[in-house]
């Protein structure tokens, strides 16, 4: 039986300072600076201690791999809704809290844009150069430079990793059909950038490899870093890193809802009724990102062709069948489940009768729209440098400036939910545990990261409260044992009783 999918987002963003030092590092820097102390008030570093991006889930990486380096002299803070903020490599990187569902996950990627936003603010008020920081949400600087958004998945040890990569490639190639953020131009040699006037995807050119250890070069479709995070006999935690940052809310949910879908699947030995299998899964995904007519053969390994809406729809009707026959409940509540399953469909649906009426649910489609707008008033060509700067714009995350925001996109989750998920931790992950201990004793935690928190109680030597499962620590679980605890020292105390 599939395992809960505990799922989070970790987004980079982009940067620009605006009449100032151009240096992407310590611009991200003054960005989580203000807001630790002037908007959080608090700064509760993070624990490298567990850190092992090298590790691979094939048992070792291919001869010249790199795996990504941890820099521990960067800006890094933990905040009380459970989340990391901080500096990675030249972007700003919020990653959200784990989450049990889909929907709590978008709800906090959603809180982590509000995050941003008052960063920006509080960075600006502090500026006694007359510079000002802008931040995007979008995964490439348009000159041949992309940065990530980044899923996480909580997955059964036991499933043999080869068979999750059969199962979860086609899936990964074709799902940019619904949750691709849209692109003018091309910036890879993949693509002969004069013919190509946009793409679905932001992403997808820049991915090198099937499988693989990397995430900035030699992209893998795949990822095989082996870092679960968590208790590693039971668990893996798959690393997605093949996916676009989405503005459009039910992007974020069918993207993270479907792949746990699929993903519980595959946990449960279920395929489709036929192969799926791609030839050349690489040529695959490029091949999907320019073709707006969805209409492209692909060849399949086994010598057949299919489009990838044609691939879409086979998960998905395995997918509905998955459900009748076993039930959702490894996606949360069961209405959560329902949403997704009924989602899927109808967007599938939309996409081969009519897909511009997807513009308010799906980015590619809504920038789209916008673009051909512009190119009609304007009557330039696609090669006009002012639809890049639209394209960029759609991202911009000032309010004021993002022409996402003037956009009557569908909504999923309320601005009450997000404003609570700003500083308050989802109530059913162990993320909980670790934002209430934030909230309720900063002073004395000295370090935090996924799986530890580290008490400071004013003698030697520092108490590790470990956290090995990401189902435990939830409100349900530890609340009453908080709300009885005077001091962090007695709660260290009871639970090493």
């Amino acid at each position: 039986m599939a395992i809960p999918k505990v799922c989070g987002i970790e987004t980079e963003y982009g940067i620009q300072v605006v009449n100032g030092d151009p240096n992407p590092i310590a611009a991200s820097s003054v960005l989580i600076n203000a807001y630790a102390h002037d908007v959080a008030r608090q700064q509760i570093g993070w624990d490298f201690e567990d850190e092992a991006p090298g590790n691979d889930a094939r048992g070792a990486a291919k001869e010249g791999s790199m795996p990504p380096m941890v820099e521990t002299h960067l800006v890094n803070t933990v905040l009380t809704n459970g989340a990391r903020y901080y500096v990675d490599h030249a972007h700003p990187e919020f990653s959200s809290p784990e989450c049990s569902t889909a929907l709590e996950a978008l709800t906090y990627d959603r809180a982590g844009e509000a995050i941003v936003v008052r960063s920006m603010e509080a960075a600006d008020a502090s500026s006694h150069d007359g510079s000002h920081l802008v931040v995007y949400k979008n995964n490439s600087d348009g000159k041949g430079n992309s940065y990530g958004c980044h899923e996480n998945y909580l997955m059964d040890r036991e499933t043999p990793f080869s068979r999750v990569v059969g199962g979860i490639t086609p899936h990964f190639v074709t799902r940019q059909l619904f949750c691709g953020a849209g692109k003018v131009g091309s910036e890879t040699a993949f693509h002969d950038s004069g013919t190509v006037d946009f793409q679905l995807s932001q992403r997808a050119e820049f991915f090198e490899e099937q499988v693989g250890l990397e995430t900035t070069l030699k992209r893998p479709i795949v990822n095989t870093r082996d870092e679960p995070h968590a208790d590693p006999h039971r668990y893996r935690r798959l690393h997605v890193i093949v996916g676009d940052a989405n503005l459009c809310e039910v992007s974020t949910f069918l993207k993270l809802g479907t792949s746990a879908l699929v993903l519980a699947m595959i946990e449960d030995d279920v395929s489709p009724s036929r192969p799926l299998a791609l030839a050349d899964p690489v040529r695959a995904i490029h091949a999907v990102a320019v073709d707006r007519t969805f209409g492209q053969p692909l060849l399949m390994a086994d010598g057949s062709t299919a489009t990838a809406l044609a691939i879409q729809w086979e998960l998905y009707g395995q997918a509905r069948k998955y459900a009748d026959d076993r039930g959702l409940g490894c996606l949360g509540p069961e209405e959560v489940g329902a949403q997704i399953i009924d989602r899927w469909e109808q967007v599938l649906h939309a996409l081969e009768t009519d897909p511009s009426t997807l513009a308010r649910q799906v980015d590619w489609i809504a920038k789209l729209q916008l673009l051909e707008a512009y190119r009609e008033r304007h009557g330039c060509g696609w090669d006009d440098p002012r639809m890049a700067a639209v394209d960029l714009q759609y991202h911009d995350l000032r309010p004021s400036r993002s022409l996402f925001a003037r956009l009557d996109t569908e909504t999923l989750v309320s601005e009450e939910a997000v404003a609570a998920a700003v500083t308050d931790p989802p109530r059913t992950t162990r993320a909980w545990f670790r934002g209430e201990c934030l909230k309720r004793w900063p002073a004395s935690v000295a370090t935090a990261n996924w799986d530890s928190l580290v008490f400071d109680l004013g003698s030697d030597p520092l108490r590790r409260v470990p956290m090995m499962d990401p189902l435990k620590g939830t409100a349900e679980h530890v609340e009453a044992l908080l709300d009885s605890c005077a001091s962090p020292a007695e709660l260290v105390d009871r639970l090493s009783s």
